[in-house]
């Protein structure tokens, strides 16, 4: 079954088993909020790591039943980011939430060597889901967060991380657009010379059995009259499930623009850690934060 919109993921991950999320010094209240709302919807269980005091204050503002949560004491960040990535360590089935926490010191935590999180040469990145109204179906993104300017083996490792998604999205050919300014390649731009490293991999089968084509204009990937006028004739072009970003700037402005101009609805995780990993933003909506709970506990192992 493939997910046509956000609005049935809750009904899409029912399909999964409950997982165990750790929430991260989750003492702010969109935080909290969206955790409770994923614990009552009976997607996850909650352990929670922080100050109990604050995460019991904001739990008597939101007229949430800390019984609800497991709390772990923690003092700083810093702790209660080691304490919440040795948990989902030992937990089977579980989940990584970013709450209240820098995002240096939340992924300082993840790439700990000595928890082993991420595997040796491993590359983490952040994958979106954006329900855009004006669009024909989800689009599938990255990276909008984490990679600056990903090298040809980083962006190899995000094509792969874009298929997977769509592959647990019930998406069975998943296409995938190398996004660049411009069709031709252009030596003087690396977006258009690395999509080229990219489509050699592609060649290979590496991407089996998704659909990569690039470099490719933004417009030719999402709008067939573009496609049309341009005479591309992939299957990609018009088309697309997924978009791999040459870099964060193009990225970022991406996604901002989809949900403040054109209210998009999104989830995202981080893929390549032993666990999935919400990477909420303080400016992401409680919605925005269920929404990736609830990705995330579907793509949970």
């Amino acid at each position: 079954m493939e997910l046509k919109n956000l609005a049935n993921l809750f009904e899409y991950a029912k399909t999964a088993e409950k997982r165990t999320l750790v929430a991260v010094n989750a003492v702010d209240v969109h935080s909290l909020e969206a955790i409770a709302e994923a614990v009552r919807l009976g997607m996850v269980s909650a352990v929670v790591t922080g100050n109990p005091e604050q995460i019991r204050s904001q739990c008597k503002k939101l007229r949430i039943d800390e019984q609800f949560l497991r709390i772990v004491p923690a003092e700083t960040e810093e702790e209660a980011a080691r304490l919440g990535t040795q948990l989902v360590k030992e937990t089977p089935g579980s989940i990584l939430m970013k709450g209240l926490i820098s995002s240096d010191k939340f992924m300082r935590a993840i790439l700990n060597k000595e928890v082993a999180l991420v595997p040796k040469g491993g590359v983490l990145s952040h994958v979106s889901v954006i329900d855009n109204p004006n669009y024909h179906k989800l689009l599938i993104v990255s990276d909008v967060a984490i990679i600056p300017y990903p090298t040809v083996v980083q962006k190899i490792a995000m094509t792969q991380y874009l298929k997977q998604m769509a592959l647990n999205l019930g998406i069975s050919r998943p296409k995938i657009a190398l996004i660049a300014p411009t069709e031709q390649v252009l030596p003087s731009l690396v977006s258009c010379t690395d999509a080229v490293e990219v489509m050699k991999a592609a060649e290979n089968g590496q991407f089996d059995p998704a659909i990569v084509f690039g470099p490719m204009a933004l417009d030719v990937a999402i709008d067939p009259e573009s496609a049309k006028i341009k005479n591309i004739t992939s299957e990609v072009a018009g088309d697309a499930d997924c978009l791999l970003f040459p870099n964060i700037d193009a990225g970022n402005v991406f996604y901002k623009t989809n949900t403040k101009l054109c209210g998009a609805d999104q989830a995202a995780v981080v893929m390549g850690a032993a666990v999935p990993v919400v990477l909420s933003s303080r400016g992401d909506s409680i919605q925005t934060k269920l929404n990736s709970i609830v990705l995330a506990a579907l793509l949970s192992k």
